[in-house]
Parts: C-alpha cells; structure tokens; sequence
C-alpha cells in the first residue's frame, strides 16, 4: 500500500539557489558518493550522473521495494541526470572528457586507480581543467597497506572499530544504516562547499580525497579519546551509554519501551522526585552522582523499571515532559513514516520516479527563502541524448555512438503516476 500523499508545500519567498549555476559530473554508484552528490543537487547544482552503459548504477539492483526500484537509488539519485556510457570504449571516453570541460566539481568513487587508468585521475583533470574540483572517494585512500582493498560499508565500519562499540555485551552489531559511507559521502559534501567557497577567491579549484575509514574514525572520536586516555576499550553498550545513567530503554504497563536520559545530577533530583516518586534517590549517595550511577547501573535499571513498568506510555511521557526530563519513544521505520513531528513541520514531498511518486524527505537544511528541488529520480540512460545535445553532438554523431555501444539512450520517461 503507498503511504499517505505528501503535505503541499508551504509558500515560501522565491531566491537563487545555493549552488544554482554549478555543474557536477560524477561517475559514481553506491552510497557514498551518490549522497554527496545528490546534496549538492538538493542545493541547486545541476548533477550529470554517468552510469554503466549495461545495468548502470549497481545499486538499482540491490533490491526491488519502491514500487519495483531500488529504495537505496530512490534515495540517493532523485534530481539528477541519468548519461548512460561504457567509458571503456573510445567514444564513452570522448563525452566523459566533453562532460567534465563543462563541470565545475568531478566526483568519482570508482575502484582505486580505475580512473587513472581511463584517463581521468585527479591530477590529470586538474592540469586541464584548473578551476575543476576534483573529489576521489574510497574505503581506504591512497597510498599505505590498504589502498587497494575492496571497501564495503560493513567492512569498514569493523576496520574503524565501529562495529566494536555497537550491539549489546554479549554480541557485536554493525549500525542499521550504511554509516561509513554516510560519513564519508557527507565529508565530500562538506569539502565540496568549502573549495567551491575558496574558488571564488582564488579562481582555483582543488584535487580532494575523502577516506570511508577516515571519515568513520573521525566519529569514533569519542571512543578514541576514551581508549586513549584510560587503555581500555569501549564496551558495547546496547541501547545504554558508558559514560550517562540512566540512558536506556524501560519498559511500561501496555507493553511499550521508553528511552530516559538523565544527562545531570540536576536532572537526577527531578527525575528522582517528579518521575519516580522517590526523593531519597535524589540524595543517596549510592545514586546522588552519575559517576555513582554508572557503578550501579544495573541496580539502577532494575529500580527504575519497576516503576516505570507500573505505568502506562503515556502516562510516563507525560510525566517525564512534566519534569523536564528527555524521553523518546523505541519506534521504527514505519513510525517515522508517520512521525507526527514530521508532518507537524511538512518535511514530505512528491517525488517522480519511473515507477511513479513516492513521497521523499525535504533535505535536512532548510532555507528560510527558497525551497530546495526535490527532482525526479531517473531513468538509467533518460538524459543521455540531451546531454549529448547540450554538448553540441549532431544527430549523426549521436547514432554513430550508440550504434558502436558507447553510449545508451533509453525510450522517453512514462508519464509517472500520482501517489494513490
């Protein structure tokens, strides 16, 4: 069944976007670099995504759940344009080279070395090309012993020690969501904007390199400093936190869990007097401190669950809100779905797919004066011949390279349907 129709846009005052007037080329697949590339189309940049001539993006197949469509390319490639090449052959090189001539950022997050290879690496594009910004993502950067490895998401979440520090005491868990290649696609990101933002004093654009494990490590800082100024490692926690208690979830009277986090000792006495009813606690020195509270954590769970446990949800949400305490309810996809604070802020809106709409999440970053685009998802090869066309290719040529397989260029889009 589809899920509810997006809430209409609010009206808001129309102004230039961000990156209106920025050309991004990228040969990429995946996560990582998809979703960088795919922000800087929500800021305005017009983003060229060339895909594999046979199959495009390997990501369109890693399932079959939006409507017959990867719900992982239905996230990461709404708003681009599709330019189906086999840049193996001479002339899928040509348009490359043509497309990049006109590009102000290249993003490539290929095997290591496969652009070299082509004929495309960094430092090549950037004697041609000054004003280019140039962006090589993989798992593990250039240079030392593990440049060439291949680098999933799951695999570098376990070289990062990510992996680690989530999941309960008794068993590791990788995160529920690709973390690394998040970290990294949102680390290319960031650098982007900040050389785009240099450039216009500089006229230069840069070569940039952005490492999954580096991009990992760097939000493991915590944990690192913590193995670093104590020798020990990180336990896994579960769903509670090594240095705050309480922080976990607690069970109530209709079968729900309520996550509680007690952040402070000022926090403790409310929580104590207003939450539990049981002002000694606030005082107690077994309790009084959260240091103290760490020792005794399990002691601590067990005491508050039996109270909590005595109430139902909303009775305990009610009283946490009423002493000032945070809480959040254990929910999960679906909910979010229909997160009231979601539609309370209008942050769904239609999104064009070739199957039809599907409602996608406004970008996190909202702008007071414009709304950011939310494209359609394309078609793998839709926009090759017009990107042809733009680049100034007669209708000869075009043919000329589709018949040497050099090129795809896939029937029109169908009109998508409404969400029903």
């Amino acid at each position: 069944m589809d899920p509810q129709p997006p809430l209409a846009p609010t009206a808001v005052e129309r102004a230039p976007l961000p990156l209106a007037g920025v050309t991004v080329v990228a040969l990429e697949q995946a996560v990582a670099a998809p979703l960088a590339t795919r922000h800087l189309g929500d800021l305005g940049a017009r983003v060229i995504k060339v895909e594999r001539r046979e199959g495009g993006d390997f990501a369109r197949g890693y399932d079959s759940t939006i409507k017959g469509q990867s719900s992982h390319f239905v996230w990461l490639n709404r708003g681009k344009e599709s330019v189906a090449l086999d840049v193996k052959t001479p002339g899928g090189r040509e348009v490359l080279a043509g497309l990049i001539a006109t590009a102000d950022v290249f993003v490539q997050n290929l095997a290591p070395g496969a652009t070299e290879r082509l004929g495309f690496g960094a430092a090549a594009l950037r004697a041609r090309h000054p004003r280019l910004v140039t962006v090589d993502m993989s798992g593990y950067g250039t240079g030392g012993p593990y440049e060439s490895r291949r680098a999933y998401d799951m695999l570098v979440q376990s070289e990062a020690a990510l992996i680690s520090v989530t999941g309960s005491p008794d068993r590791p868990a990788k995160a529920g969501f690709p973390a690394s290649d998040i970290a990294a696609g949102m680390y290319a990101l960031s650098s982007v904007l900040a050389a785009l933002l240099r450039r216009t004093t500089t006229g230069l654009g840069v070569q940039l390199e952005i490492s999954m494990l580096e991009a990992t490590s760097e939000w493991m800082g915590f944990h690192l400093y913590f193995a670093q100024g104590t020798g020990r490692t990180p336990q896994r926690m579960g769903l509670s936190h090594a240095s705050v208690a309480p922080y976990d979830a607690f069970p109530t009277a209709d079968g729900t869990d309520v996550m509680i986090g007690v952040q402070n000792d000022r926090e403790w006495v409310r929580f104590a007097c207003d939450v539990l009813g049981r002002p000694h606690l606030a005082t107690d020195p077994d309790w009084a401190t959260n240091e103290a509270r760490v020792r005794g954590r399990t002691a601590l769970n067990a005491l508050i669950a039996g109270v909590t446990s005595r109430l139902a949800g909303p009775v305990l949400e009610k009283s946490l809100q009423r002493a000032g305490i945070a809480y959040a309810r254990l929910g999960d996809a679906n909910d979010l779905l229909d997160h009231p604070q979601l539609a309370g802020r209008r942050r769904w809106r239609p999104v064009r797919t070739p199957a039809g709409v599907v409602r996608g999440l406004l970008p996190p970053f909202t702008f007071a004066d414009v709304e950011l685009p939310m494209g359609p998802v394309p078609a793998l090869g839709e926009h090759t011949e017009a990107v042809l066309r733009d680049l100034g290719y007669p209708d000869e040529r075009i043919a000329a390279l589709r018949g040497l397989d050099a090129v795809g260029c896939p029937p029109a889009r169908a009109e998508a349907t409404p969400v029903a």
